[in-house]
């Protein structure tokens, strides 16, 4: 019987023959990236509708329709949902592969998680993208003050 030998933690570490677009790589630049983006978006947010504005009891129904009046925060708002949904279910795919040891069981996760990702995404996009507090024909008791001006 041979002992396994260990390579002298001296050497430079040796390039394997595998080349091309390394998916995995890809994913965990794509963490680092949107995590920076992420943190300049939530903080932002944070900053423009707490600190600027009157706090927490100002943000009700005719202030995100005043917000998403205007493309700006619409796409900033769409860039929000977008990045942090990728980003935590690039993450959460990362858990499912690390952890889900049947691979039966690693499918169906990973099948639902790209379900609920895909239709918040959906959902939410549509939401901002097609949000009117307005709404032609509707009962103007019911519509919020910004409606009647």
């Amino acid at each position: 019987m041979t002992a396994t030998k260990i390579p002298d933690p001296t050497t430079r570490y040796q390039r394997t023959d595998r080349r091309g677009v390394n998916s995995e790589m890809l994913s965990w630049l794509f963490m680092r990236f949107s995590g920076v983006v992420l943190l300049v978006l939530v903080f932002g947010h944070l900053f423009v509708n707490l600190w600027l504005g009157e706090g927490v009891q100002r943000i009700d129904f005719a202030f995100v329709a005043g917000k998403w009046a205007g493309p700006f925060w619409q796409i900033w708002d769409l860039t929000m949902l977008w990045l942090a949904m990728l980003h935590g279910g690039n993450g959460v795919r990362t858990i499912i592969n690390d952890y889900a040891r049947n691979s039966t069981l690693r499918l169906v996760l990973k099948g639902a998680l790209y379900l609920a990702v895909v239709t918040t995404i959906v959902l939410g996009t549509l939401v901002i993208l097609t949000f009117d507090p307005c709404p032609a024909g509707a009962n103007l008791d019911l519509l919020p003050s910004i409606c009647s001006e």
